[in-house]
């Protein structure tokens, strides 16, 4: 029997050495330990994937950036390529000799500006090829390889001074004289229109020692941008708008060539589209770019199309996905896209020049679609539950690299052939966190709204979830307003269930990817019918039985923080709610905004015109009728939704109301701080998001909330 019980007890400790250690549910502080990866890019011979691999520092105040890369065939563990802490951009010699990548120094001043450099491939350490006053980025290498063009904000003056002893007395002064309605950027701060960015080019050297000036193409008082080499080499392609004041009219493109020695750049078409990055075809006749039309009268919301150009004077360009009614390069809003050198995307040419490759948005999903570039025939590329971040082919259109995330992975590298099939995982960077960790797939829910149209929701439940349990709720209202949530990784919805509380976040009318007519049905009704279909949302969630209605919360951001001050005005339902980089007065935020909103889209005049509109639609004027304890979550750099146009105005007002309220406000943040924000301040954001719903929802204390006694 001794011996029996001595067995028994040595296969349990066996079993027990070798059984799978139990997950536990994410923290807020987990996001210190992500790793993000952004734009890849597939070496020459197909071999490799060079990317930018993003995480956290050490100190947690900011983002480590550095050049990775990983064999397509998937052998192998990824490998560091650059030492450097903010390095960005990778781009491969057409011959595969060099990776052009983009270096900015550790501290201020002018030893941190971003500059390019050349890591030889076979070998040796990176050496740097500009120093250009003010910074270089946005590496093209030509054809050849030959040359690299580059932009610049660099002015004569900079070129003239560099290197030479500061004068006092010629120091640059640092007022603002401002002409120009739109004079600051949320993320940027104040404009320099003195400094526009020019296109450049520099000659590859034949070693490091080898030292080339870089040569300024352009010049004038306008931005050039989206530079693309002709094929054989001869001439640069580049997009500008030259009218100084262009927030007056809809969005123009004006597309010119210029020969890669310099010269006077050459008209090549005008278009009445705001044009995004253009990409040529095999036989280098046509453009292919992402726009959206050019509609009258003006919408709140027109969805974004592919288009093609012939490369030829004055031609117009043709709309292939004018019938296909779903958004083509748009993406899905999430907290986790990478805060740093996430790279963007771009229309795909196929190899024989018959079809174009591009990303779409279609109910919460983000997928690759092959799209006839003569007829518009779409072609599902990829399908399933997730979102598509980046992709990119080979050179010879064989392998299709892409960058996936879904609700429970943040983003890993995969390779397929071009169909989709046979796909391999290349990267696991996040799979020791996330082996650790209890994520569960959120519950796709539709349901009808007051007037029959069908709406999209999810609902991410506490892990270990017990419906026979009663949880409180938080309704998380996406921003834009023409954005959409989906099925990709949100850190803040998988923490919030994490803490015991069912999210609901829906796409109500006006969120993208359900179509141009759904889209756009608010214009001029912003917030309304939409607040009517996140109240329905949360009705649709409470008949499953396992919500207790006694504790409901109500959060959002941006477009979201505009809904949840309108919610509170219409309802008492939620016992707390929290107003992130809000509007609470339209008239305020329309004069000092980042961006000149003189176009009728979302109002059918100025403030002083739509007194009427401006007046009913803000928060403010209904400030009598709000009862529920709110936060306000401000960003003290956010240029995009000012703080004094937001959350400012409603605290105060709710202080003389004696309404429990509380303002939080994180220094130096712009409207980005849930997305790209320092890492310890989204942590920070987390905390009292879910703090404030604590106190009031489950009664925790919460002293830092309470006024001294």
């Amino acid at each position: 029997m001794k011996k029996a019980c001595l067995r028994l007890l040595v296969v349990l400790c066996l079993f027990a050495s070798i059984a799978p250690a139990q997950k536990r549910a994410i923290t807020e502080t987990d996001l210190f330990d992500l790793v993000w990866i952004g734009d890849p890019q597939i070496s020459p011979d197909r071999t490799r994937v060079a990317f930018v691999r993003v995480s956290v520092n050490s100190s947690k105040t900011n983002y480590d950036t550095s050049i990775w890369t990983v064999r397509l065939d998937g052998s192998g563990e990824p490998s560091r390529m650059t030492s450097g802490t903010r390095d960005t951009t990778p781009r491969w010699s057409p011959d595969g000799r060099y990776l052009a990548f983009v270096r900015a120094g550790e501290t201020s001043g002018p030893t941190s500006t971003p500059q390019i450099y050349l890591l030889p491939t076979s070998g040796g350490e990176a050496f740097q090829l500009t120093n250009v006053p003010r910074g270089a980025g946005g590496p093209v290498w030509s054809p050849d390889g030959k040359s690299i063009a580059f932009g610049s904000s660099a002015n004569p003056d900079d070129i003239a001074t560099q290197g030479k002893p500061a004068n006092p007395a010629d120091r640059e002064s640092d007022v603002r004289v401002i002409t120009r309605a739109v004079y600051r950027s949320d993320g940027s701060g104040y404009l320099d229109p003195t400094r526009p960015n020019h296109l450049w080019a520099v000659p590859t050297p034949s070693n490091p020692e080898e030292k080339i000036a870089p040569k300024r193409l352009t010049s004038g008082q306008f931005s050039e941008g989206n530079f693309t080499w002709s094929n054989d080499g001869s001439k640069i392609y580049f997009t500008t708008n030259r009218d100084p004041e262009p927030y007056y009219d809809t969005p123009k493109t004006q597309i010119y060539s210029i020969t890669a020695t310099g010269g006077e750049p050459a008209l090549l078409t005008r278009l009445n589209i705001g044009v995004g990055a253009l990409t040529l075809s095999p036989d280098g006749k046509r453009f292919a770019f992402v726009a959206s039309s050019d509609v009258k009268p003006v919408q709140s919301y027109t969805q974004p199309d592919l288009w093609t150009l012939e490369i030829e004077p004055n031609a117009q360009p043709k709309n292939l996905t004018t019938a296909f009614d779903f958004d083509i390069g748009a993406g899905l809003t999430g907290d986790q896209a990478p805060p740093r050198a996430g790279g963007g995307n771009q229309p795909i040419w196929t190899s024989d020049g018959r079809n174009i490759v591009v990303g779409f948005t279609k109910e919460g999903r983000l997928n690759l679609a092959t799209i006839d570039a003569s007829n518009g025939n779409v072609s599902e590329l990829t399908k399933g539950d997730h979102a598509v971040m980046n992709y990119r082919l080979t050179n010879d259109r064989s392998r299709l690299v892409y960058l996936l995330s879904t609700p429970t992975r943040v983003g890993d590298l995969f390779a397929a052939e071009p169909s989709g099939a046979n796909a391999r995982q290349l990267t696991r960077f996040n799979d020791p966190l996330s082996g650790k960790l209890n994520l569960t797939e959120p519950e796709d829910v539709w349901y009808t709204s007051f007037d029959g149209k069908r709406v999209q929701t999810w609902v991410q439940k506490p892990p270990n979830f017990d419906p026979s349990k009663k949880y409180p709720l938080i309704l998380n209202i996406h921003g834009g307003p023409h954005a959409a949530y989906g099925y990709v990784f949100d850190h803040e919805f998988q923490w919030m269930a994490a803490k015991g509380y069912i999210v609901v976040y829906p796409n109500p009318r006006g969120s993208t990817s359900y179509g141009q007519d759904f889209g756009n049905i608010i214009q001029y009704k912003y917030p309304g019918d939409d607040h009517k279909d996140l109240m329905l949302a949360v009705d649709e969630v409470i008949k499953r039985g396992y919500v207790d209605e006694s504790k409901l919360g109500v959060t959002g951001g941006s477009g979201g923080g505009v809904l949840t001050n309108y919610a509170v005005t219409q309802t008492d339902r939620f016992r707390a709610a929290v107003s992130q980089r809000d509007i609470s007065n339209w008239a305020s935020w329309w004069y000092t905004a980042d961006f000149a909103q003189f176009q009728p889209s979302w109002f059918k005049g100025a403030p002083f015109e739509d007194v009427e509109g401006f007046r009913e639609r803000s928060a403010i004027t209904h400030v009598a009728k709000i009862k529920t304890p709110m936060m306000f979550i401000l960003g003290e750099a956010d240029h995009r939704t000012p703080a004094y146009a937001g959350g400012e105005e409603l605290f105060r007002a709710l202080k003389y109301r004696k309404v429990p309220t509380v303002m939080v406000r994180f220094p130096n943040e712009s409207h980005d701080l849930s997305r790209s924000g320092q890492p310890w301040h989204r942590i920070e954001r987390l905390q009292h998001i879910v703090g404030w719903f604590d106190k009031w929802l489950l009664g925790a204390s919460k002293p830092e909330y309470d006024i001294p006694k």
